[in-house]
């Protein structure tokens, strides 16, 4: 079993079109949807996603549901909410009554301000109704996160795309990795490890495992066989490598730690972050 917990769907074709990508952008600007995904996916053992919203706009969330409702392959939800908004409870009680809705997203900004009360309380809100966090992230709040997960011990949280590390084949940046440690201390904390080839420095992403090493061993030191998840960034990814390519480069890699390491990155520990309904 493979769950791949980071991709995205749209359409530009719909009467309103799409907030994101742009039209400019010829390699996202095109409608993605779950068949498309699956094309390439199944083919590497995918059995399922978690698709996570890049879209700002409120109704967008229902979009993703409603499309979820015929598509048994998306498993889980991670929507779009400003949590700083005055109709952010209205909406996430809203959304929470489907099971399918998991979290929500939510960029470094807000956790800058990591004794913002408001902001806080509606985070205790999110996490009462036993739904997640994921976090789009930089190095520079990487402690922030830490802090986060211990005022809110209920909370999961699952940082984004290995907080944008430049990946140079050598062993990361010490502020990224004193940031990881400091993140990864409350249990709560998760990794996505996701956005690979996208933060390589190298032109074309190299495809060799070995170049990551450096990037992956940390993250291993610091969250270990149970916290580590697997996610494509799918299409985003497409910029770089294509699907198989940025499955093998993880895949070779976990390989290594054996068998119930393999089976914990790539789905039991999504089942435990985002309370998948799925069985063995």
């Amino acid at each position: 079993m493979i769950i791949d917990t980071h991709t995205h769907f749209y359409d530009p074709t719909r009467p309103q079109g799409v907030p994101w990508p742009n039209p400019d952008d010829k390699v996202l600007y095109r409608t993605v949807l779950p068949e498309h995904y699956k094309a390439l996916a199944v083919p590497e053992g995918v059995t399922g996603t978690v698709v996570v919203e890049a879209s700002k706009w409120i109704e967008d969330n229902q979009w993703i549901l409603d499309l979820a409702a015929n598509e048994p392959f998306i498993l889980g939800f991670v929507g779009h909410l400003e949590i700083d908004a005055a109709d952010f409870e209205e909406n996430l009680n809203r959304f929470a009554t489907n099971s399918l809705f998991r979290g929500i997203r939510l960029g470094g900004g807000h956790v800058k301000d990591i004794d913002n009360q408001a902001f806080l309380t509606n985070v205790e809100k999110l996490a009462a109704k036993d739904l997640e966090l994921d976090l789009l992230i930089n190095q520079d709040v990487l402690p922030n996160v830490g802090l986060l997960a211990e005022r809110i011990p209920d909370l999961r949280i699952v940082i984004n795309h290995v907080a944008g590390v430049s990946i140079d084949g050598r062993r990361p940046n010490a502020v990224w990795v004193e940031g990881m440690h400091a993140a990864a201390a409350p249990p709560n904390v998760y990794c996505k490890v996701s956005g690979l080839v996208e933060s390589a420095k190298d032109e074309p992403a190299p495809t060799d495992t070995a170049y990551y090493a450096p990037t992956l061993d940390i993250l291993w030191d610091v969250f270990g066989e149970d916290r580590l998840i697997y996610g494509s960034n799918w299409p985003v990814s497409e910029r770089f490598a294509d699907y198989a390519t940025v499955q093998r480069i993880v895949t070779a890699y976990f390989t290594q730690k054996g068998e119930e390491v393999v089976a914990k990155y790539f789905w039991k520990n999504a089942r435990t972050a985002y309370k998948l309904k799925i069985e063995n």
